[in-house]
């Protein structure tokens, strides 16, 4: 090879490995800057604020997992914020949410409603609806269990004599469901003193309701006893598919409403009425209402023989002999 060849190919190796060593050394030292203790923020020295931990509409019942405390920037912190060791979170419990709320948005002091308070009542009801109040026994609701917040069935029991002689027959019947709990008596939080859910007695149990469904109730107390069935917190998203199959709820128009399927569910339903009667208890009980004896005399006393006397589209049992 030539002299003159060799030296351009040992230049340019040269300048390749120049090339090569300057840019490492670019890297090294014009990357991006390491994360030092004084740049990042010191989350400790900030204010922690009450936040939204989820969606909560207008009317929601607040319960200790809707909020939290974070931190959050000192320059962005309102005299309408919770601030924490400033605020007991525990007496939040069983408020109302007046405004709605977004995920991650700061809980204010005007956007709950406290139980107690005046309209506290009228803010937890929805759009439409309507509060009602049933008597209830120590059996009848739960023993207890059901709380502010909780969904329930309404169950009509009565006993139907009919007309005839015999035993009357034994009835109940799921008039309502998917009702939710708003107060039990007068206690529209579940919770305590200390912040522990609090199991107590209570007679009165107030439900969000329809205005149809204010007047169903207000029947169903004069015509037998009324006990409430603890729902399940699936129930409302499998009777929601059931809807949605049978077509009694459009899945167009539910999406439409902000995609608000779960609210579709949530909503009280006074459809698919079921019963049971005493036969479905017991062989020895009835499964009909006992029907009326008829006479064969068409209401004569006596025993003889009788003569049907048509005029026009009357007829009459005469007796034979008879004046």
């Amino acid at each position: 090879m030539e002299p003159k060849k060799i030296a351009l190919l040992a230049g340019a190796l040269f300048i390749a490995i120049a090339a090569a060593f300057l840019a490492r050394s670019m890297f090294m030292s014009g990357g991006s800057p390491q994360a030092t203790a004084s740049a990042m923020p010191n989350t400790a020295d900030m204010p922690h604020v009450l936040v939204a931990t989820k969606s909560l509409p207008v009317g929601t019942i607040v319960g200790t997992d809707a909020y939290r405390f974070q931190p959050w920037p000192k320059e962005l912190v309102e005299d309408a914020y919770y601030l924490q060791g400033k605020a007991d979170e525990n007496q939040l419990v069983g408020s109302v949410v007046r405004t709605a709320i977004t995920a991650g948005q700061p809980v204010t002091q005007g956007s709950l409603i406290k139980p107690g308070d005046r309209g506290f009542l009228a803010a937890a009801l929805g759009p439409g609806m309507r509060a009602v109040t049933v008597p209830v026994s120590v059996q009848s609701s739960v023993a207890g269990f059901v709380f502010p917040g909780d969904r329930v069935d309404l169950v009509l029991t009565q006993s139907v004599a009919g007309g005839g002689e015999g035993p009357p027959l034994k009835v109940s019947e799921t008039v309502l469901r998917n009702l939710r709990v708003l107060a039990t008596d007068q206690r529209t939080n579940a919770l305590g003193d200390d912040g522990q859910p609090v199991v107590r007695t209570y007679s009165n149990v107030t439900m969000e309701v329809t205005p149809r469904m204010a007047e169903k109730i207000s029947v169903a107390q004069t015509v037998g006893a009324l006990s409430l069935a603890l729902r399940s917190l699936a129930d409302n998203t499998q009777e929601l598919e059931e809807a949605l199959a049978s077509g009694e709820i459009d899945a167009a128009d539910a999406e439409s409403e902000g995609g608000t399927l779960l609210a579709v569910a949530a909503h009280p339903s006074d459809h698919r009425s079921t019963y049971s009667t005493g036969a479905d208890v017991s062989r020895y009980q009835r499964s009909t209402v006992p029907a009326k004896p008829i006479d064969p005399n068409g209401g004569l006393t006596g025993a003889g023989p009788v003569v049907r006397v048509a005029r026009g589209t009357n007829v009459t049992n005469v007796e034979v002999g008879s004046k």
